[in-house]
């Protein structure tokens, strides 16, 4: 399975068959457990109660690395009906704004809920399986929409594989073409930093399907399913790049390479790269691969 990855629930053996849950409300019990450490997301609410005609209860509500609104639905085996639903309460989100931002204001601030990304909401379908046509479906509409498929592996681990995965307006994937898809970072750049950052995001993007740019006024974020690199804007002699590769292991180099795990810093990532050249470039590839790997 492309893309697999498993997550160590209890400890143990893996199964070597993989089986799905028993009820729905088991995996999405497990997911808003582990949310950060699996999609990548900090939970915001489950069974969210939407005031509406038709009603509804949103399944889990959460705010991404970039700062953008999720919303995650569950589905114990395949339900042609679960993108739909995903998107009909994207609707009410996107007119219902002041709600979110209230949740995200008691749960992480005020800071934080000033700076939520609407410009790139997401939807994470998560089920036991996908139609072709559910893959078709997502590449027809104008927002981000992640299809997750889970397995269980015994009762201790739990794979998540992503299906298929559409970037919204805001997100730019490694398909755009690449004149238009320009860095927005570097517009005002000039010189060798600047053709340094436009290397940098081709490598970044070009490292496999599905990999997305989101931009922020801070960082471009190289993702996944989960951030697995960030952009600084160009400095003057250097370019920062951090990645989400543990700095553990990895042999740091002074001037090249530095951890950072609990130091503030812009975008999301404990290993520092710190690039002045081509030839820095080429050493920071197996990293970048490393990086794109665990995401």
């Amino acid at each position: 399975m492309v893309g697999l990855k498993l997550f160590n629930t209890k400890g143990g053996l893996i199964e070597v068959m993989p089986h799905l849950a028993e009820v729905e409300a088991e995996v999405q019990a497990l997911i808003e457990a582990h949310m950060d450490t699996m999609l990548g997301v900090r939970f915001l609410a489950s069974e969210y109660v939407i005031d509406c005609v038709d009603g509804g209860r949103i399944d889990s509500l959460g705010l991404d690395e970039n700062g953008a609104p999720v919303i995650v639905e569950y589905k114990r085996g395949t339900d042609v009906g679960v993108i739909n639903q995903g998107l009909y309460y994207m609707a009410w989100l996107m007119v219902h704004k002041d709600a979110f931002r209230s949740l995200v204001r008691d749960r992480f601030g005020a800071a934080a809920a000033s700076q939520v990304l609407w410009s790139a909401p997401r939807l994470i379908c998560v089920a036991g399986d996908f139609t072709r046509y559910d893959a078709h479906a997502v590449r027809e509409h104008r927002r981000s929409i992640d299809l997750v498929r889970y397995r269980y592996f015994g009762d201790a681990h739990i794979g998540l594989e992503t299906v298929a995965s559409v970037t919204g307006q805001a997100a730019v994937s490694r398909r755009s073409r690449r004149r238009a898809a320009r860095l927005p970072l570097t517009r005002k750049q000039d010189g060798a930093m600047a053709e340094l950052a436009e290397a940098v995001d081709g490598a970044l993007l070009g490292l496999g399907g599905g990999v997305t740019r989101i931009q922020r006024k801070q960082y471009a974020a190289y993702q996944r399913l989960r951030n697995f690199a960030c952009l600084i804007p160009p400095q003057q002699t250097k370019l920062l790049v951090y990645l989400k590769a543990d700095p553990k292991e990895v042999d740091l180099v002074p001037g090249f390479t530095r951890d950072v795990t609990g130091l503030g810093h812009h975008g999301t990532g404990d290993l520092e790269l710190q690039l002045r050249s081509e030839r820095d470039l080429e050493r920071a590839q197996d990293l970048f691969r490393l990086s794109y790997a665990a995401a």
